[in-house]
Protein backbone atom coordinates (compact mmCIF):
# COMPACT_ATOMS: atom_id res chain seq x y z
CA UNK A 1 0.00 0.00 0.00
CA UNK A 2 1.19 3.51 -0.77
CA UNK A 3 1.57 5.46 2.46
CA UNK A 4 2.13 9.20 2.71
CA UNK A 5 3.73 10.53 5.90
CA UNK A 6 3.04 14.24 6.33
CA UNK A 7 5.60 15.90 8.57
CA UNK A 8 3.38 18.89 9.26
CA UNK A 9 -0.24 18.18 8.37
CA UNK A 10 -1.24 21.67 7.31
CA UNK A 11 -3.40 23.32 4.68
CA UNK A 12 -1.55 22.02 1.60
CA UNK A 13 -1.03 18.52 3.01
CA UNK A 14 -4.74 18.27 3.75
CA UNK A 15 -5.55 19.14 0.13
CA UNK A 16 -3.19 16.42 -1.07
CA UNK A 17 -4.71 13.89 1.33
CA UNK A 18 -8.16 14.64 -0.08
CA UNK A 19 -6.88 13.53 -3.49
CA UNK A 20 -5.05 10.43 -2.28
CA UNK A 21 -7.45 8.88 0.23
CA UNK A 22 -10.11 7.96 -2.38
CA UNK A 23 -7.35 6.21 -4.35
CA UNK A 24 -6.66 3.83 -1.47
CA UNK A 25 -3.63 5.58 0.00
CA UNK A 26 -2.90 5.53 3.71
CA UNK A 27 -2.02 8.96 5.10
CA UNK A 28 -0.19 9.63 8.36
CA UNK A 29 -0.18 13.20 9.67
CA UNK A 30 1.64 14.78 12.58
CA UNK A 31 -0.32 16.76 15.15
CA UNK A 32 0.40 18.34 18.52
CA UNK A 33 -2.54 17.29 20.70
CA UNK A 34 -4.76 14.32 21.37
CA UNK A 35 -7.82 16.40 20.55
CA UNK A 36 -6.38 17.17 17.13
CA UNK A 37 -5.48 13.49 16.74
CA UNK A 38 -9.16 12.60 17.17
CA UNK A 39 -10.08 15.04 14.40
CA UNK A 40 -7.51 13.55 12.04
CA UNK A 41 -8.66 10.02 12.77
CA UNK A 42 -12.26 11.00 12.00
CA UNK A 43 -11.05 12.29 8.62
CA UNK A 44 -9.33 9.00 7.79
CA UNK A 45 -5.83 10.22 8.69
CA UNK A 46 -3.61 8.20 11.01
CA UNK A 47 -2.37 10.70 13.62
CA UNK A 48 1.24 10.84 14.77
CA UNK A 49 1.69 12.95 17.89
CA UNK A 50 4.59 15.39 17.61
CA UNK A 51 6.99 15.79 19.19
CA UNK A 52 7.27 12.10 20.09
CA UNK A 53 8.78 11.01 23.38
CA UNK A 54 12.20 10.68 21.75
CA UNK A 55 13.79 10.25 18.32
CA UNK A 56 13.47 6.49 18.68
CA UNK A 57 9.77 6.58 19.51
CA UNK A 58 8.09 3.43 18.25
CA UNK A 59 5.25 5.33 16.55
CA UNK A 60 7.75 7.50 14.65
CA UNK A 61 9.90 4.49 13.78
CA UNK A 62 6.84 2.63 12.48
CA UNK A 63 5.63 5.60 10.44
CA UNK A 64 9.02 6.08 8.79
CA UNK A 65 9.29 2.37 8.05
CA UNK A 66 5.87 2.29 6.38
CA UNK A 67 6.13 5.55 4.46
CA UNK A 68 6.50 5.10 0.70
CA UNK A 69 6.24 8.89 0.35
CA UNK A 70 7.08 11.75 2.75
CA UNK A 71 5.85 15.34 2.57
CA UNK A 72 7.55 17.90 4.83
CA UNK A 73 5.88 21.26 5.27
CA UNK A 74 6.75 22.67 8.69
CA UNK A 75 8.02 26.24 8.88
CA UNK A 76 11.76 26.35 9.66
CA UNK A 77 13.53 28.70 12.03
CA UNK A 78 17.11 29.97 12.19
CA UNK A 79 18.33 26.42 12.84
CA UNK A 80 16.46 25.01 9.85
CA UNK A 81 13.82 22.31 9.58
CA UNK A 82 12.31 21.30 12.96
CA UNK A 83 11.67 17.68 11.97
CA UNK A 84 15.25 17.17 10.86
CA UNK A 85 16.48 18.87 14.02
CA UNK A 86 14.58 16.36 16.17
CA UNK A 87 14.94 13.15 14.18
CA UNK A 88 17.28 13.84 11.27
CA UNK A 89 19.21 10.54 11.33
CA UNK A 90 16.01 8.49 11.61
CA UNK A 91 14.38 10.37 8.74
CA UNK A 92 17.51 10.10 6.60
CA UNK A 93 17.55 6.34 7.19
CA UNK A 94 14.03 5.93 5.79
CA UNK A 95 13.58 4.45 2.33
CA UNK A 96 10.69 6.29 0.68
CA UNK A 97 10.33 6.40 -3.09
CA UNK A 98 9.61 10.14 -2.99
CA UNK A 99 10.12 13.04 -0.60
CA UNK A 100 8.63 16.49 -1.09
CA UNK A 101 9.60 19.65 0.78
CA UNK A 102 7.28 22.67 0.68
CA UNK A 103 9.41 25.79 0.43
CA UNK A 104 8.51 29.29 -0.75
CA UNK A 105 9.23 31.64 -3.66
CA UNK A 106 10.60 33.94 -0.95
CA UNK A 107 13.94 32.15 -1.43
CA UNK A 108 14.49 34.30 -4.55
CA UNK A 109 14.26 37.61 -2.69
CA UNK A 110 13.30 40.89 -4.37
CA UNK A 111 13.53 41.29 -8.15
CA UNK A 112 11.68 44.60 -8.47
CA UNK A 113 8.89 43.01 -10.47
CA UNK A 114 11.20 40.98 -12.72
CA UNK A 115 10.78 37.34 -13.65
CA UNK A 116 12.42 34.45 -11.79
CA UNK A 117 12.57 30.73 -12.51
CA UNK A 118 14.06 27.68 -10.79
CA UNK A 119 17.55 28.57 -12.06
CA UNK A 120 17.48 32.04 -10.49
CA UNK A 121 20.07 32.33 -7.68
CA UNK A 122 18.63 32.12 -4.17
CA UNK A 123 19.05 35.57 -2.63
CA UNK A 124 16.45 35.80 0.15
CA UNK A 125 15.68 39.28 1.42
CA UNK A 126 13.95 38.25 4.66
CA UNK A 127 14.81 35.99 7.58
CA UNK A 128 11.89 33.74 6.58
CA UNK A 129 13.36 33.32 3.11
CA UNK A 130 16.82 32.63 4.53
CA UNK A 131 15.37 29.97 6.85
CA UNK A 132 13.77 28.26 3.85
CA UNK A 133 17.06 28.26 1.92
CA UNK A 134 18.72 26.61 4.92
CA UNK A 135 15.96 24.02 5.23
CA UNK A 136 16.14 23.22 1.50
CA UNK A 137 19.87 22.56 1.84
CA UNK A 138 19.31 20.38 4.91
CA UNK A 139 16.77 18.21 3.11
CA UNK A 140 19.08 17.86 0.11
CA UNK A 141 21.87 16.77 2.46
CA UNK A 142 19.81 13.82 3.77
CA UNK A 143 20.45 11.88 0.57
CA UNK A 144 16.73 11.14 0.28
CA UNK A 145 14.94 11.43 -3.11
CA UNK A 146 13.99 15.05 -2.38
CA UNK A 147 11.78 17.30 -4.52
CA UNK A 148 11.58 21.00 -3.62
CA UNK A 149 8.33 22.89 -4.21
CA UNK A 150 8.59 26.68 -3.97
CA UNK A 151 5.07 27.87 -3.30
CA UNK A 152 3.71 31.31 -4.13
CA UNK A 153 1.03 32.95 -1.97
CA UNK A 154 -1.54 30.28 -1.12
CA UNK A 155 -5.29 30.80 -1.25
CA UNK A 156 -8.30 28.50 -1.33
CA UNK A 157 -11.30 27.50 0.79
CA UNK A 158 -11.18 29.46 4.03
CA UNK A 159 -8.31 31.57 2.73
CA UNK A 160 -9.90 33.98 0.30
CA UNK A 161 -10.53 37.75 0.38
CA UNK A 162 -14.33 37.64 0.45
CA UNK A 163 -14.82 37.86 4.21
CA UNK A 164 -12.80 41.07 4.54
CA UNK A 165 -14.45 42.59 1.47
CA UNK A 166 -17.89 41.79 2.87
CA UNK A 167 -17.24 43.16 6.36
CA UNK A 168 -15.60 46.31 5.03
CA UNK A 169 -12.16 45.69 6.54
CA UNK A 170 -10.40 45.11 3.21
CA UNK A 171 -7.97 47.79 2.06
CA UNK A 172 -6.22 48.03 -1.28
CA UNK A 173 -2.59 48.77 -0.40
CA UNK A 174 -1.07 50.66 -3.31
CA UNK A 175 2.65 50.29 -3.88
CA UNK A 176 3.54 51.12 -7.50
CA UNK A 177 5.25 48.24 -9.27
CA UNK A 178 4.29 45.68 -6.60
CA UNK A 179 3.28 42.27 -7.92
CA UNK A 180 2.81 38.89 -6.25
CA UNK A 181 2.43 35.40 -7.62
CA UNK A 182 -0.17 33.15 -6.01
CA UNK A 183 -1.51 29.60 -6.22
CA UNK A 184 -4.77 27.83 -5.35
CA UNK A 185 -4.29 25.03 -2.82
CA UNK A 186 -5.93 22.47 -5.13
CA UNK A 187 -3.29 23.23 -7.75
CA UNK A 188 -0.58 22.66 -5.15
CA UNK A 189 -2.12 19.26 -4.46
CA UNK A 190 -2.22 18.27 -8.12
CA UNK A 191 1.40 19.36 -8.64
CA UNK A 192 2.49 17.20 -5.71
CA UNK A 193 0.54 14.21 -6.96
CA UNK A 194 1.95 14.64 -10.48
CA UNK A 195 5.47 14.72 -9.05
CA UNK A 196 4.78 11.48 -7.18
CA UNK A 197 3.87 9.87 -10.50
CA UNK A 198 6.90 11.42 -12.27
CA UNK A 199 9.68 11.55 -9.66
CA UNK A 200 12.86 13.46 -10.44
CA UNK A 201 14.94 13.52 -7.25
CA UNK A 202 16.82 16.76 -6.78
CA UNK A 203 14.40 18.84 -8.84
CA UNK A 204 12.94 22.14 -7.69
CA UNK A 205 9.59 23.43 -8.91
CA UNK A 206 7.96 26.83 -8.73
CA UNK A 207 4.29 26.33 -7.87
CA UNK A 208 2.30 29.38 -8.93
CA UNK A 209 -0.37 30.38 -11.40
CA UNK A 210 0.02 32.11 -14.77
CA UNK A 211 -0.87 35.64 -13.69
CA UNK A 212 1.33 37.53 -11.24
CA UNK A 213 -0.71 40.58 -10.26
CA UNK A 214 -0.82 43.55 -7.90
CA UNK A 215 -2.63 42.62 -4.68
CA UNK A 216 -5.08 45.49 -5.06
CA UNK A 217 -6.32 43.96 -8.33
CA UNK A 218 -7.33 40.79 -6.50
CA UNK A 219 -9.38 42.72 -3.94
CA UNK A 220 -11.02 44.79 -6.67
CA UNK A 221 -12.02 41.64 -8.53
CA UNK A 222 -13.36 40.03 -5.34
CA UNK A 223 -15.54 43.09 -4.74
CA UNK A 224 -16.75 42.94 -8.35
CA UNK A 225 -17.76 39.29 -7.94
CA UNK A 226 -19.68 40.18 -4.79
CA UNK A 227 -21.33 43.20 -6.36
CA UNK A 228 -19.82 45.43 -3.69
CA UNK A 229 -17.89 48.71 -3.90
CA UNK A 230 -14.16 48.55 -4.43
CA UNK A 231 -12.28 48.57 -1.09
CA UNK A 232 -10.62 51.88 -0.22
CA UNK A 233 -7.13 52.50 -1.60
CA UNK A 234 -4.33 53.39 0.82
CA UNK A 235 -0.76 54.30 -0.17
CA UNK A 236 1.73 51.75 1.13
CA UNK A 237 3.62 54.35 3.16
CA UNK A 238 0.44 55.25 5.03
CA UNK A 239 -0.86 51.71 5.59
CA UNK A 240 -1.08 50.33 9.12
CA UNK A 241 0.49 46.93 8.48
CA UNK A 242 1.90 44.34 10.82
CA UNK A 243 5.66 43.75 10.50
CA UNK A 244 4.87 40.41 8.84
CA UNK A 245 2.53 41.98 6.28
CA UNK A 246 4.96 44.82 5.60
CA UNK A 247 7.77 42.34 4.97
CA UNK A 248 5.78 40.76 2.14
CA UNK A 249 5.77 44.10 0.36
CA UNK A 250 9.57 44.27 0.53
CA UNK A 251 9.74 41.75 -2.32
CA UNK A 252 8.24 42.07 -5.80
CA UNK A 253 8.70 39.46 -8.50
CA UNK A 254 6.97 37.47 -11.19
CA UNK A 255 7.47 33.71 -10.91
CA UNK A 256 7.62 31.40 -13.92
CA UNK A 257 5.84 28.04 -13.71
CA UNK A 258 6.92 26.39 -16.99
CA UNK A 259 8.59 23.44 -15.28
CA UNK A 260 5.45 22.08 -13.60
CA UNK A 261 3.77 22.11 -17.01
CA UNK A 262 6.62 20.84 -19.17
CA UNK A 263 8.03 18.22 -16.79
CA UNK A 264 4.99 17.17 -14.75
CA UNK A 265 2.30 17.69 -17.37
CA UNK A 266 0.22 19.89 -15.08
CA UNK A 267 -2.73 21.86 -16.43
CA UNK A 268 -3.67 24.38 -13.78
CA UNK A 269 -7.21 24.17 -12.47
CA UNK A 270 -7.07 27.88 -11.68
CA UNK A 271 -4.60 29.63 -14.03
CA UNK A 272 -5.31 33.01 -12.46
CA UNK A 273 -6.97 34.50 -9.41
CA UNK A 274 -10.06 35.22 -11.53
CA UNK A 275 -10.90 31.54 -11.99
CA UNK A 276 -9.85 30.75 -8.44
CA UNK A 277 -11.99 33.43 -6.81
CA UNK A 278 -15.00 32.54 -8.95
CA UNK A 279 -14.70 28.90 -7.84
CA UNK A 280 -14.38 29.90 -4.17
CA UNK A 281 -17.47 32.05 -4.36
CA UNK A 282 -19.42 29.32 -6.13
CA UNK A 283 -18.41 26.77 -3.48
CA UNK A 284 -19.87 28.98 -0.74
Amino acid sequence: MNTLLCLGYGYSAQALARRLLPQGWAVIGTCRSRDRAKVLKAEGIEPLLWPPTDAGDTALTSALARATHILASAAPDATGDPFLAFAGPQIAAARPAWVGYLSTTGVYGDHQGGWVDENTPLTPASPRGAHRVLAESQWRATGLPIHIFRLAGIYGPGRGPFEKVRDGSARRIIKPGQVFSRIHVEDIAQVLESSMHHPNPGAAYNVCDDDPAPPEDVLSHAAHLLGLPEPPAIPFDEADLTPMARSFYSESKRVRNDRIKDELGVTLLYPSYREGLAALLHSE
